[in-house]
């Protein structure tokens, strides 16, 4: 499966979605992005992220990414 269409099914089905698997691909898309601040930025995220150990809460933080997987499918 390619990197779109994971994200693309992670979208569709976020609240089924693991957060391990959404940090995963959200730190695969990181090296797309062209700005050093943004890369930086999103591994900063996800690092706190995954050092939360409730996961709900880390779904919910998790869900503040989702404009990064519009911007990967949409050529950034």
């Amino acid at each position: 499966m390619s990197l779109t269409e994971e994200i693309q099914q992670i979208r569709s089905d976020f609240e089924n979605t693991e957060s391990e698997k959404i940090l995963k691909i959200v730190d695969e898309i990181r090296s797309h992005f062209k700005s050093d601040l943004t890369k930086d930025y999103l591994q900063g995220k996800i690092k706190s992220i995954s050092e939360v150990t409730d996961e709900a809460e880390k779904k919910k933080l998790c869900k503040t990414l989702l404009p990064y997987f519009d911007w990967y499918i949409q050529g950034l």
